[in-house]
């Protein structure tokens, strides 16, 4: 799916990933995750390709008993690339974290997440959605929110 802005050139909104090189080596499962993916993404029964592609990744990951998360990172470093709203809260608060890290701390983003921030840049999402996410934090043995 493309959009074209004022300049005329087409912006990618959706970018599917590409199955992996070595599929049966020791990239098995980010095979079988691959396959999975692709075969239900053309069934969902949505017109928006966002959530055609969100809802594949939650039928992947029940149908493989795996975390919405883990498929999801295994999709973008295969190569998907799509707006925040296609992937799972669980991921997007994972990728806001790893982002805000330097290159050189403890769970930093790997070079495929930096290209799906760049992709979001690109595509116009909102470079501070990071900072405005919710954190609980305990005041007085009582749980309440801080929005930042």
């Amino acid at each position: 799916m493309a959009l074209t802005d004022n300049k005329n050139h087409k912006i990618n909104l959706l970018t599917l990933p590409l199955p992996p090189e070595d599929p049966c080596g020791l990239q098995r499962m980010e095979m079988d995750v691959y396959a999975r993916f692709m075969r239900h993404v053309r069934t969902v029964p949505c017109s928006r390709p966002e959530i055609q592609v969100l809802a594949a990744i939650q039928f992947v990951a029940d149908m493989m008993n795996l975390e919405d998360a883990d498929v999801t990172r295994i999709l973008v470093d295969l190569g998907l690339r799509a707006p925040r709203l296609a992937f799972p809260e669980a991921y997007l608060e994972f990728a806001d974290m790893a982002l805000m890290r330097e290159v050189h701390q403890i769970g930093m983003a790997s070079v495929s997440l930096h290209a799906l921030k760049a992709h979001w840049d690109e595509i116009g999402e909102d470079r501070f959605v990071a900072f405005r996410r919710y954190y609980p934090t305990l005041t007085e043995g009582l749980l309440t929110s801080v929005t930042g």
